[in-house]
């Protein structure tokens, strides 16, 4: 492999995907959300990016480790018990696979995200 292969998230070029949480999932708010997803591997299972999202609060589910770092904004992470944890810029942490509860963003948020998908067979 050569430097070339390096991936650097601040080139340009990343297109954006912008979506909704499903109808469903969404609890208050209207959380347009932004990925940049600068690395997926070729397994699929592990990716890298930056996500965007705005005011609002919806229902989420990992299926996958995640590995955030808060670059901007406020959030609340609640999981399925009422227990909240914010976030805010500086703000790293993980959020393992099964975790259920909502995410609301209280500021505009922006977050730098590392991902590990949880394969079938590692349950």
């Amino acid at each position: 492999m050569s430097i070339e292969t390096i991936v650097d998230f601040s080139q340009e070029g990343v297109a954006p995907e912008r979506y909704l949480p499903a109808p469903e999932k969404i609890l208050k708010g209207n959380p347009e959300q932004t990925v940049y997803q600068h690395y997926n591997s070729p397994c699929g299972q592990f990716g890298a990016g930056v996500w965007e999202g705005e005011m609002g609060q919806w229902k989420v589910s990992f299926t996958e480790h995640e590995y955030c770092e808060i670059v901007q904004g406020v959030s609340v992470l609640r999981d399925a018990k009422g227990g909240a944890k914010t976030l805010r810029a500086g703000d790293r942490f993980v959020i393992p696979a099964g975790f259920e509860g909502t995410w609301e963003v209280l500021e505009p948020c922006r977050k730098i995200y590392v991902s590990f998908e949880k394969s079938a067979a590692a349950s």
